[in-house]
């Protein structure tokens, strides 16, 4: 029978506990009881034709804990009067709570509830809209309300986040839970200590005025000429972003800069008048952004043959629109045909600033017309292939 049993009725009940509202009615304040649940009670044929069956029901739901039961009269012709359950309440939280046995998660958010509206009552609002959240972090919600209480009274401290010294606070515990804190300090801190421009998880020391470790640039010279360290020592070096930025005058001899996500294509990378390579890092060139004078170089772009390798490169040209690709060409592909690779998961997306030979392969190995999903790796270029396609640059 389709009747409501107890379990479609504690399930009603469950659906108010995943949704968060029981939770959240601690926090507010707002009683979501006395509540009526859905009823699906039999009609009167039924009754009649499934006698036993009816009173089996009535006996099971009479039999619950918790739930008050409104009932109503009918009489049966053979049985006389009678009553059957027309309605269905739960009167309280705590009668809600006991049903679902869990009482004691209920507790220990009401714990965070105090702590919170102690220490952070502006946070109560998060509380409330996020209540299964905080629950799942309730051993470690001091330490995180601790932190906020640190960041009001020292906003933007100019700090790592190793010199942060609260107890049980440490670095990995900052960077591990980097999306909550950032939901909570900016309800808490004043806008002048939130940089909005900066967002997301990679810019959240940005976001708050910490210290966040340096980008760093990886080059080698390939011309002895312009060489930056004395003797013959390898010109194989690694600054900071800000500093890379800073050697315009050192490098203005420099005309032409690769850039290749291969560090032994880099290491191997043959010399060349005038040049440099750097090492790649795949998607994202913020550690090249501050560094105006790759403006008046030209770039080259060496990735690898797939979706992904394409994408970075049309990436890279949002920020230097100079830059051509090396070796990304259909003549290197198909030069190389035993050295195809299957790229695990490929890209789609429209890539607006390729050219026409680059958008025409691109496309090819986006709609798998040459192979599925497949990539050609830029280490798997013989490296005459490479001292060829170097000579042939103008």
């Amino acid at each position: 029978m389709s009747w409501s049993s107890p379990e479609r009725l504690r399930a009603q009940l469950q659906q108010l506990w995943d949704q968060g509202e029981l939770l959240s009615s601690l926090v507010t304040g707002i009683s979501l009881f006395p509540k009526r649940l859905r009823l699906k009670a039999p009609s009167s044929a039924e009754i009649s034709l499934h006698f036993d069956e009816v009173r089996d029901w009535i006996a099971q739901l009479r039999a619950l804990p918790h739930y008050r039961l409104e009932m109503r009269e009918f009489k049966h012709r053979i049985f006389g009067n009678n009553a059957v359950p027309h309605e269905v309440w739960i009167d309280s939280a705590e009668h809600a709570l006991a049903l679902l046995a869990r009482q004691h998660e209920a507790s220990r958010f009401a714990a965070l509830i105090a702590v919170t509206r102690q220490q952070q009552p502006q946070l109560l609002a998060w509380l409330a809209q996020r209540p299964l959240q905080a629950l799942a972090l309730s051993a470690e919600w001091q330490r995180l309300l601790d932190l906020v209480g640190y960041l009001q009274r020292h906003p933007r401290p100019g700090i790592y986040l190793r010199q942060i010294e609260l107890p049980g606070v440490h670095s990995k515990f900052i960077e591990s839970h980097r999306a909550v804190l950032t939901e909570l300090l900016d309800l808490s801190l004043p806008p002048a200590a939130i940089n909005c421009n900066a967002s997301g998880l990679s810019q959240f020391a940005s976001r708050y005025g910490l210290r966040d470790k340096p980008l760093r640039v990886r080059f080698r010279l390939l011309d002895s000429a312009h060489a930056l360290l004395p003797g013959d020592l390898p010109q194989d070096i690694t600054l900071d972003a800000d500093s890379f930025a800073q050697l315009d005058a050192a490098l203005s001899g420099i005309r032409r800069v690769f850039i290749t996500e291969n560090e032994i294509n880099f290491l191997a990378f043959p010399p060349r008048p005038d040049s440099l390579v750097i090492f790649g890092a795949g998607y994202g060139f913020a550690m090249l952004a501050k560094a105006a004078w790759l403006a008046r170089c030209r770039l080259y772009y060496w990735g690898d043959i797939d979706t992904h390798g394409f994408a970075i490169l049309d990436q890279l040209r949002g920020q230097f629109a100079q830059t051509s690709s090396f070796l990304m060409d259909r003549a290197t592909l198909m030069a190389h045909v035993a050295h195809w690779g299957a790229e695990p998961q490929a890209t789609s997306r429209d890539l607006a600033r390729l050219n026409e030979a680059e958008s025409a392969l691109y496309n090819d190995l986006r709609d798998q017309r040459l192979s599925k999903n497949l990539r050609l790796e830029q280490e798997r270029i013989g490296f005459q292939w490479l001292v060829t396609a170097l000579a042939a640059l103008p």
